[in-house]
């Protein structure tokens, strides 16, 4: 199915896609696909299936969560990617069903070799910042999941060596090479600059997809 009235947001973490889905969306009278949107399907899953990501929904001591190796943990995270790719492909063909004319903008999981066949290349947009912001600023945010893992972490017996081996698999993640796949990948990127702000970056991210008039 080609998705000619969806926008899709990727790139790295705390580049600010989630805050563009969702002023996006409100500029142009559309609809809001916000990080982990396909949480809803999570409690039907079949944990066969989608074995990573019913790891969380069916996980008895969160303290080996945090525990895995990075090698693990990395290995967890690109299964959940693929997983969720599945769920956001079906969430996506039921909103344009419902709203044929709504656009809708998506911070997504879906991989760049997907969205080269379902959707136009200007409707591709990469948001992208340092590599290492995404592990050092990890547990800044005031979030309740970030905060209830930096918890786990300094339940540990040795909680330095517990937040260092976390640290590890967030590395891992948000690797140099990842970034500069994503930065090479041929769709439109945006780098994250203080300087620009949030209105500069809406204005831009508007101006990368093609989208001039306000609704």
């Amino acid at each position: 199915m080609k998705f000619e009235n969806a926008y899709f947001i990727t790139g790295t973490a705390y580049a600010g896609k989630s805050t563009m889905v969702k002023l996006l969306s409100q500029k142009y009278n559309g609809i809001a696909c916000e990080e982990n949107y396909h949480d809803v399907l999570l409690d039907e899953l079949d944990a066969k299936e989608f074995p990573c990501l019913t790891y969380t929904r069916d996980l008895k001591d969160w303290h080996d969560f945090i525990r895995r190796s990075p090698q693990e943990y990395k290995a967890w995270i690109d299964g959940v990617a693929r997983e969720c790719e599945i769920l956001e492909l079906k969430l996506l063909e039921d909103l344009v069903k419902k709203s044929p004319d709504k656009k809708i903008f998506v911070d997504t999981n879906i991989s760049l070799e997907t969205l080269e066949k379902i959707t136009e290349h200007n409707h591709v947009l990469i948001m992208l910042t340092d590599p290492q912001i995404s592990v050092r600023r990890f547990f800044e945010r005031p979030d309740k999941e970030k905060q209830f893992l930096y918890q786990l972490i300094m339940e540990e017996p040795d909680p330095d060596a517990a937040l260092e081996n976390y640290r590890k698999g967030l590395e891992l993640i948000n690797s140099q090479e990842n970034y500069n796949h994503l930065l090479n990948s041929g769709f439109n990127v945006i780098l994250r600059d203080e300087k620009l702000g949030i209105k500069g970056t809406l204005e831009l991210a508007a101006q990368k997809f093609g989208l001039t008039c306000e609704k």
